[in-house]
């Protein structure tokens, strides 16, 4: 599959079978996210894949989303670094785990695999579940599995709506 392919066909998954995934696809979807640019190549993140049951419902509990828990792994990302701030006074944690589980979720979809974005969560909840210490931050978890619904095709705004030209048009 290439890029464009997988650009099209990635979609928020809300229902995942009970297939395992296979370690060699997981490790090619890691792989992607260890490839992934960050601020100053620092890559001050950590993916925690989770497969033990009784974590993933803790982590389905704190996102008040219990359809994670029935992805066979859950990955969260926590960045390590909160602190830095990138030359353009934005915090370089969200953006540097952003660009990672970007890889990892068009990688999943090259594999066939599924995934969904989930920023909503008790980080408290989830850091303890996880045993993340207290100087990081999870910024996302990632369900990853075999998809059990259909992919709906998404409505999307026109290119001409999100791209201006030269200058910053409303």
């Amino acid at each position: 599959m290439d890029i464009y392919d997988a650009i099209k066909l990635r979609y928020s998954c809300r229902d995942y079978s009970d297939k395992p995934v296979e370690d060699d696809k997981l490790q090619r979807v890691l792989e992607a996210a260890r490839l992934a640019p960050s601020a100053s190549n620092r890559q001050a993140w950590k993916i925690i894949a989770v497969s033990d049951p009784a974590i993933r419902r803790q982590l389905a509990r704190a996102a008040e989303q219990p359809f994670i828990e029935t992805a066979p792994i859950i990955l969260a990302i926590a960045g390590l670094d909160a602190a830095r701030t990138m030359s353009c006074s934005v915090p370089a944690d969200p953006v540097d785990c952003a660009i990672a589980l970007e890889h990892v979720a068009l990688a999943a979809t090259a594999e066939g695999l599924a995934t969904c974005w989930i920023g909503h969560f008790d980080q408290q909840q989830a850091c303890e579940a996880l045993a993340v210490p207290a100087s990081g931050k999870i910024i996302e978890l990632m369900p990853l599995g075999y998809a059990k619904d259909q992919h709906r095709p998404r409505q999307r705004k026109a290119i001409d709506e999100l791209v201006c030209k030269d200058k910053f048009k409303a």
